[in-house]
């Protein structure tokens, strides 16, 4: 059974003073349930996860699993480029209540696709909830193959689904078909209709982070069968999509987030806050979509 279907924010963290604002993350979490999030991602590239310590890293998912309390799934996302200490991460969130993991491929020493199926199955024998395998070669470096995922399925029963964030259609149609069981969701907030179109489950969306509702709606009306109705949200939604990557991410959403007082627009270093024409074009587009 799948973790979630719909929309699943890729939750940032807010930080005020360099430290993790837990007032501000504790609204948002209420936020996004309100909305009709259909379930919540910590601790992934949107998080600015490899900014944060250990205890930083312990101390939110904690935070977060204790938050939602089983309102929404919580999935932790645990991965980084040395397996033990994606196994110890991944075993502190199974133990305190995470529904699943999210882990990214390895990246900077990176690895064969041998050394992929070796590395996803050492982490899925040490817990027993769900992997989804994260897919995002332009960060990474490196490219999880369709094939090299359905021999980690066929490896190891509790890795069921992958955020494919190729941004390679052709790859993403050819690993829906030699993964029909696979959970597929799009990392790529404008790729959605068109992978829902091949039977992806959803996504992990960025801009869920300020128009929870929209891609929860966009998700929902493609799967009742209005895919009219989907498109049209797909569509629609390209100006916010465009700004919030305008730079690196998370610094357009989170500039987004501060710019609708959602939570302070803090970034850690080596983020910093973006350039003074594109804050202006984020809080244009932000007006054009009368959210401010």
């Amino acid at each position: 059974m799948s973790i979630f279907t719909g929309s699943a924010v890729a939750l940032i963290t807010p930080f005020r003073n360099g430290a993790i604002d837990y007032q501000a993350l504790e609204r948002i979490i209420e936020l996004q349930i309100a909305a009709g999030s259909d379930a919540i991602v910590a601790l992934g590239t949107t998080a600015e996860a490899s900014t944060l310590s250990s205890e930083e890293r312990e101390e939110l998912t904690r935070f977060i699993v204790e938050r939602v309390s089983n309102r929404l799934p919580v999935i932790v996302g645990t991965g980084g480029n040395n397996t033990e200490e994606v196994i110890e991460r991944s075993r502190f969130a199974e133990a305190v209540g995470a529904d699943g993991l999210l882990i990214v491929t390895p990246y900077y020493n990176k690895t064969t696709q041998d050394g992929l199926i070796a590395h996803y199955s050492a982490i899925a024998e040490q817990v027993r909830i769900p992997i989804i395998a994260y897919n995002v070669p332009s960060r990474t470096g490196l490219n999880l193959l369709p094939e090299t995922m359905r021999k980690m399925m066929d490896s190891n029963e509790n890795i069921i689904g992958i955020k494919e964030a190729s941004g390679n259609i052709e790859q993403i149609v050819k690993l829906a078909a030699l993964c029909p069981d696979c959970d597929l969701y799009a990392g790529n907030d404008d790729h959605v209709v068109p992978m829902l179109s091949v039977g992806a489950k959803g996504v992990i969306s960025t801009v869920a982070n300020i128009i929870p509702e929209v891609m929860h709606l966009m998700c929902k009306a493609f799967f009742d069968g209005n895919t009219e109705e989907a498109k049209r949200l797909q569509l629609a939604l390209l100006p916010i999509q465009q700004a919030a990557f305008c730079e690196v991410n998370p610094i357009p959403i989170k500039t987004m987030m501060g710019i609708l007082k959602l939570c302070d627009p803090e970034v850690r270093l080596p983020l910093i806050k973006p350039s003074l024409e594109h804050y202006e074009y984020m809080e244009r587009v932000l007006k054009e979509a009368e959210m401010l």
